[in-house]
């Protein structure tokens, strides 16, 4: 597809071209590409957000109003482009991305200039607490309590697959203030501080967590936890309202950059002998698998270039963001299926660690062995996460195809 840009946007482009290279340090990225599960330390990530934020990178999406960059539709895409060139981290998206568009839109002035700043400088770590043991793909039946009592709510149950909980300040949770006929009625949204009395953390080990490996999910308990009334976003009742917006921007974004990015590991993978045997790249049938992705991910440029188009004219995503949702994770578990089988059965010891950060030691295998089989097990939540692939194929026939 021939876009055009402008030539201011081609100077920003390398504006953040050549950020990268002197702020993007060796070390990071060292870590981000090598660890299992391409994850960085929370003290590491926190310094990554506070640079883009200190070049005035930082809420690309948000207003300026309360700050951020504002990017045009074309300059957040080369953004992202370039980021994903380099492979650099990925700003954790619960508070910048999540929960602060919700209080742009629903919260109150005094709720915005509480926690929009800290969130936006990265102050603040908050983690999502939606899902719950029983109530996943059915999230309306959530048992999560907030009794009020006058001028507090108490809170009792739990919530679970709460990605990165251990490091949180904050938590923006769904709980039901009331039991209505129709579930989606009776509950509300409210912010919670993680460090309150009746607040437990426990991890949960997955299948691709090595040794000394990346500690990612958990389960949060609530205990008589006491929330103060002013904490409540909106009113109550309407949590349901706000969670679907929100997840519009848990959905709505850009995939080919990261997807082509990925891809090209691959094919230096696929270079390099494995096992004593010729390297998978003269595998004519391997060959055709890569190819037949890359033509995917074309294809999925193009429908972001066109959403791209409409964004610039001032449309909003709407269904669209299923499709991207959709069509991205699934392309990325397949990336994952090639890079298995690029490292061919040195992917079966998949919990081995491999040679530490500036260890000496030679990996078992290729330099590729120790990431390969935690990352495919780990993405395989991605078709499941911000509304499973298969719900989202059913928002696609209700609201393009018109069927019922």
């Amino acid at each position: 597809m021939d876009l055009q840009f402008t030539q201011e946007e081609l100077d920003f482009q390398s504006e953040v071209r050549d950020w990268l290279k002197e702020n993007y340090s060796e070390d990071m990225r060292e870590r981000h590409n090598n660890s299992p599960n391409g994850s960085i330390s929370r003290d590491q990530q926190m310094q990554w957000q506070k640079a883009l934020y200190k070049q005035g990178w930082a809420g690309i999406n948000w207003p300026k109003e309360y700050g951020g960059a504002e990017f045009s539709a074309s300059k957040k895409y080369l953004f992202n482009k370039e980021m994903a060139a380099v492979n650099a981290p990925t700003v954790i998206a619960f508070g910048e991305k999540m929960v602060a568009p919700v209080i742009m839109a629903f919260g109150t002035d005094e709720q915005k200039e509480k926690y929009l700043p800290d969130i936006l400088s990265s102050k603040v770590w908050w983690c999502q607490g939606y899902s719950e043991p029983g109530s996943g793909s059915d999230l309306a039946s959530l048992k999560t309590k907030a009794e009020d009592k006058g001028d507090h709510y108490l809170v009792n149950g739990a919530k679970t697959w709460t990605t990165m909980a251990q490091h949180a300040d904050m938590i923006f949770c769904l709980v039901r203030t009331s039991n209505e006929e129709i579930r989606q009625m009776g509950i509300s949204f409210l912010l919670i501080d993680m460090h309150s009395p009746g607040i437990i953390v426990q991890p949960i080990v997955t299948l691709d967590k090595a040794p000394e490996g990346h500690q990612e999910i958990n389960t949060v308990f609530f205990e008589d936890v006491k929330v103060p009334k002013e904490n409540l976003i909106g009113e109550e009742g309407k949590g349901w309202t706000y969670a679907k917006y929100l997840l519009e921007f848990e959905r709505g974004n850009g995939y080919s950059a990261g997807l082509y990015s990925s891809l090209e590991k691959i094919v230096d993978m696929a270079k390099t002998p494995t096992s004593g045997s010729e390297p998978l790249m003269e595998d004519s049938s391997f060959k055709e698998k890569l190819a037949d992705v890359e033509v995917q991910i074309n294809a999925m440029e193009a429908t972001e270039l066109r959403i791209l188009g409409s964004l610039s004219a001032g449309q909003n995503v709407g269904p669209e963001s299923s499709l991207l949702k959709t069509r991205g994770t699934e392309i990325g578990q397949l990336i994952t299926e090639l890079a298995v089988e690029a490292v061919d059965y040195y992917a079966i010891p998949f919990n081995n660690p491999g040679p530490g950060i500036g260890h000496n030691e030679p990996p078992i295998g290729s330099a590729f062995a120790n990431t390969s089989a935690p990352r495919y097990f780990n993405y395989r939540k991605a078709s499941i996460y911000a509304g499973s692939n298969e719900i989202q194929r059913n928002i696609m026939a209700k609201l393009v195809l018109g069927l019922t």
